[in-house]
């Protein structure tokens, strides 16, 4: 066992060399790279081979990436509806040098355990409570985009003691109670209903889903369309229902009580403005960062900029 662990820890180290990420691990290059222009090459690839996986409690098993310093502080990243861990692969290279990334696949997604049941947003955020209590880690900063913001609110709700600070990128407090239904301007709700297996990822529905305003890495994009394709449709459809749809948002939010900052695009489709309104209303000491002309990705789009006004809150 012992032997198997040397040579996991070798595969870890040489992937790592490959990824050419000196940056991630605190190299003196990082100032000079952090100021390009352009995001730095990432090998795809060696980021994959970077997976580990680890058995919780409640008979799920979650697969994540560890980046940066292993020493210091946990920021947990919690990806979107149909993404995984590489979700964050255009920020990475920008983040802090010095906290200990945990890039986390969600239950149904990436290469976690894709379970017949359940998908609710209280569920995702025992498995991310639970990969904390393995990996001894009390506290954390948590990170969550779309979906994954939704995960990570409920998770400060819940677990305030193993909160530090908490950054939602593309959330929603959801629609008043009470106000009556409003048609989405963009009904992916419908198209994802629509779908058959074995899901195409490269039909006209897959590639609109993961269009942005600004253009992004087409490798990167290809390869989130095929592991998104790969995704059970059971598991797109228990998501939508369970974890997406029917939430009063409102209800629990006045418990999270964590350093937030909201972060948007302005040009997101699917988080319109009067489910952000809420989200700013539920929460009035936030900080909120709007970019101009980005979309639900932003972090993606510009990488650098998104970065520095998550470095800045994280080290408040």
């Amino acid at each position: 066992m012992k032997l198997f662990h040397g040579l996991a820890e070798r595969i870890r180290h040489d992937a790592l060399a490959a990824l050419g990420l000196a940056l991630v691990i605190g190299s003196p290059l990082v100032p000079a790279l952090a100021a390009a222009p352009t995001p730095p090459a990432i090998d795809l690839d060696a980021f994959d081979a970077l997976k580990q996986r680890v058995a919780l409690p409640n008979g799920e098993t979650l697969a994540y990436v560890e980046m940066g310093d292993p020493k210091g502080k946990p920021v947990v990243l919690i990806h979107g509806y149909t993404d995984n861990a590489r979700d964050w692969v255009p920020l990475v290279p920008y983040l802090s040098k010095t906290d200990r990334l945990i890039l986390v696949d969600i239950r149904g997604h990436g290469q976690s355990s894709k379970p017949e049941c359940c998908y609710t947003r209280f569920d995702f955020a025992y498995d991310i409570k639970l990969l904390l209590d393995a990996q001894h880690i009390a506290k954390a900063d948590i990170v969550g985009h779309s979906l994954g913001s939704i995960i990570t609110q409920t998770f400060a709700e819940l677990w305030p003691e193993r909160t530090n600070r908490v950054v939602l990128i593309s959330s929603t407090g959801g629609p008043r109670p009470g106000a009556p239904p409003k048609p989405p301007k963009f009904d992916y709700a419908a198209q994802i209903r629509a779908l058959k297996e074995p899901i195409e990822p490269d039909s006209p529905f897959m590639i609109a889903w993961w269009d942005s305003p600004t253009p992004v890495d087409a490798d990167f994009i290809r390869r989130q369309r095929k592991d998104a394709a790969g995704i059970p449709l059971r598991v797109w459809l228990a998501v939508l229902d369970q974890g997406l749809a029917g939430e009063n948002l409102q209800a629990t939010l006045p418990r999270l009580v964590a350093p937030t900052l909201l972060i948007w695009g302005s040009d997101d489709p699917i988080m319109e403005e009067e489910v952000r309104q809420t989200l700013r209303e539920a929460l009035p000491k936030a900080e909120v960062k709007i970019f101009d002309h980005l979309g639900h990705n932003p972090f993606w789009e510009k990488p650098a900029d998104v970065a520095e006004v998550i470095n800045k809150f994280l080290a408040g």
